[in-house]
């Protein structure tokens, strides 16, 4: 059986892994807070039918609740230590919380959390969890869904064998706060995960009101310049830059 991956927009993706369909940090509204979507919508059979959501940190931009709330407040979510309380209170009956290291099993895939360095404060009054990424696999294939994150001790030692990582690359305007990657920092965190086949997240598909105009290149440059410092550091690995709304098969 192939899998299979559609990059929805920002850090969502809908992955198919030995039947087992996962969205990761769902955001399928059109607005939000004070951000355009400024990538084509999401078309809903993206997102039906899905059996469980990974949730990498409360900021508004992963944990949208009104895109939740599309999915079902029956669907299954695997969320960071911390978020577990917020999430029921909003109607949510099926709340899986971990820690970094601990795991859930979804059908033939475990979900283990993984470090990671960013504030999962949910801003301005949210509660303080935690921020982590997931290995997400089988005994037939590993992707890791980074998150938001930077730079951490341990990213060389997450998985010795993975198919596929998730790497974020940039942010939702025109510059990036602490906490996570840019296009030279995630090539290095691609060097230390070595994975068959890298996908930039986290570019071209959020953008303040107004500002699109003034940073185009913002919306473009970020996947560009990822690939080409993979490719100058002559990794291994195979780097897919996937507009929101496209895909790719593999064999594991």
């Amino acid at each position: 059986m192939a899998c299979s991956l559609v990059f929805l927009g920002h850090s969502t993706v809908l992955l198919d892994l030995d039947g087992v369909r996962v969205l990761t940090d769902p955001v399928l509204r059109g607005r939000l807070t004070f951000l355009r979507r400024v990538a084509a919508p999401v078309p809903t059979h993206h997102h039906a039918d899905v059996d469980v959501v990974v949730l990498s940190h409360l900021h508004h931009d992963h944990c949208d609740l009104r895109s939740l709330a599309l999915l079902g407040r029956d669907v299954r979510l695997v969320a960071p230590d911390g978020a577990g309380a917020f999430l029921r209170r909003r109607g949510f009956r099926q709340v899986v919380t971990l820690k970094a290291g601990e795991s859930h099993t979804v059908g033939a895939l475990t979900v283990t959390a993984t470090p990671a360095v960013h504030d999962g404060r949910r801003e301005p009054f949210g509660p303080r969890a935690a921020a982590v990424g997931y290995l997400i696999g089988s005994a037939r294939s590993a992707v890791y869904f980074a998150g938001d994150t930077d730079l951490f001790a341990g990213m060389r030692d997450l998985s010795p064998d993975l198919d596929l990582a998730l790497i974020p690359v940039w942010g939702w305007g025109p510059n990036l706060g602490p906490g996570h990657l840019d296009p030279q920092r995630a090539a290095e965190a691609v060097a230390l995960l070595r994975p068959r086949r890298a996908v930039p997240i986290h570019w071209g598909t959020l953008f303040p009101y107004g500002l699109r105009v003034f940073y185009r290149d913002r919306l473009r440059e970020p996947a560009r310049a990822f690939a080409a410092a993979v490719a100058a550091r002559e990794l291994p690995t195979e780097v897919r830059v996937l507009a929101p709304g496209s895909g790719l098969t593999w064999q594991p």
